[in-house]
């Protein structure tokens, strides 16, 4: 049974993934994603090597393991004279990784962002294309929160809005 992958979606549940992918599609040509590398890369510039890409496998694969994400949150709390919340540099298996996206979702919670604009650990840790807009929209919520208390690097993306079209 090791090694098998998890059969195909179909029906209803893959009419909702394409869905949802189409609507991270829709985030990627807005420039949304690049503004949320782009601001992540300048908040922990000499703490964490950049992203490698700007294309949702780079991106997913560089914060997978939520050790960038905390050490984005903890220079925002920094600042805001808050406590740093903890994390383990070192991840070495998936449970250390999940605890480490929780943390950074109760560190954005303690930063100011209301519990709806986070994000479950499973839609940053299975790299799929549509739940991973939840972690894009967290950040990009981050961002916003960030300037609104004149954080410096500033968040530079735009709020876009698009009619559900089905």
């Amino acid at each position: 049974m090791a090694g098998q992958q998890r059969a195909g979606k179909s029906g209803i549940g893959f009419a909702i993934e394409k869905k949802l992918e189409a609507n991270y599609d829709r985030e990627e040509e807005a420039g949304t994603i690049m503004h949320c590398v782009n601001w992540i890369d300048a908040v922990v510039e000499s703490e964490s090597p950049k992203c490698p890409g700007q294309d949702f496998k780079s991106v997913s694969a560089h914060l997978k393991d939520g050790v960038v994400l905390c050490k984005v949150i903890n220079q925002l709390l920094k600042a805001d004279g808050k406590p740093p919340i903890t994390f383990q540099k070192k991840v070495m298996s998936p449970f250390v990784a999940m605890t480490n996206i929780e943390n950074f979702v109760k560190g954005c919670v303690s930063y100011g962002l209301t519990e709806t604009s986070g994000f479950q650990t499973t839609d940053l840790w299975e790299q799929r294309k549509g739940p991973f807009l939840n972690v894009i929209n967290c950040v990009s919520s981050l961002g916003f929160m960030a300037n609104s208390k004149c954080y410096i690097p500033a968040y530079t993306g735009e709020i876009t809005k698009f009619m559900d079209r089905d």
